[in-house]
């Protein structure tokens, strides 16, 4: 069974206009074109657009969409990264609103007793709150001028900001793991060139030394939570991305 593009658009809410630009970019080619010059869609290409919107929804970029389809990488892996990291903030922030609600109900309360509010669990003040992970506890206190740095260019970023750079380290961790999976060694050009991108990338934020750039690799293997993140897109990514950092600082930044 196939679909035209106008029904193919009407079930997805996806405009024939963007249907045609994803055929145009080779990221959604239809099954065949019809004579009378229509594209045809069959289930296959239903599904891998389901993929393709479920990656937007998940802010990824459409070179970094046909990157995850086209490669090697798990595709499941990569989608299920990203929506645990959404199910883990969904989960914050309902922690952090009933904390809120909480705080609110124990006020009120004290408040129409005209008495002093007493807080019943004082811990239960601070349940949602995101706190550093070790590794960026280790970043503050070995490089507290870089830190100082950094968060105040966090600040700044709007949140369009924040999303854009996301999506670009996103990106930038799904070409390395294209490269570590092709076994590519970390030393190759093409591999140190990403590397260049990461760099550049810490450096919007602060500009690490050498040793600085390594302490940065190291703990991306180091601390649990970051290596999950590489690991969740290809095993053994964490290792490969720090191994390729030092190269880079060895040969870039000594």
């Amino acid at each position: 069974m196939a679909w035209s593009i106008a029904q193919v658009a009407r079930m997805s809410k996806v405009t024939s206009r963007t249907l045609r630009h994803y055929d145009e970019i080779g990221l959604l080619p239809p099954a065949w074109i019809g004579s009378n010059g229509h594209r045809y869609y069959e289930e296959a290409d239903l599904l891998r657009l389901q993929q393709i919107l479920l990656m937007r929804q998940l802010g990824l970029g459409l070179r970094e969409i046909q990157a995850v389809l086209d490669s090697q990488l798990d595709q499941v892996a990569v989608l299920r990264e990203h929506h645990q990291r959404l199910l883990a903030e969904r989960d914050r922030l309902a922690t952090l609103a009933r904390t809120v609600g909480r705080t609110i109900a124990e006020l009120e309360e004290g408040r129409d007793n005209g008495k002093m509010t007493k807080i019943n669990k004082p811990e239960n003040l601070f349940e949602g709150f995101q706190f550093p992970s070790e590794a960026e506890a280790e970043v503050r206190e070995r490089w507290p001028q870089a830190w100082e740095q950094s968060r105040q260019a966090v600040e700044a970023m709007t949140s369009e900001d924040t999303e854009r750079w996301q999506r670009e380290v996103t990106a930038q961790m799904i070409r390395m793991a294209e490269f570590m999976v092709a076994g590519t060694p970390v030393s190759d050009p093409a591999v140190q060139a990403e590397v260049d991108v990461n760099y550049r990338q810490i450096c919007r934020f602060w500009t690490p030394t050498a040793a600085a750039y390594k302490g940065v690799g190291q703990t991306y293997v180091d601390d649990p939570q970051m290596r999950a993140n590489f690991d969740r897109i290809a095993e053994g990514l964490a290792v490969y991305q720090r191994d390729a950092m030092t190269v880079y600082a060895d040969t870039r930044l000594s």
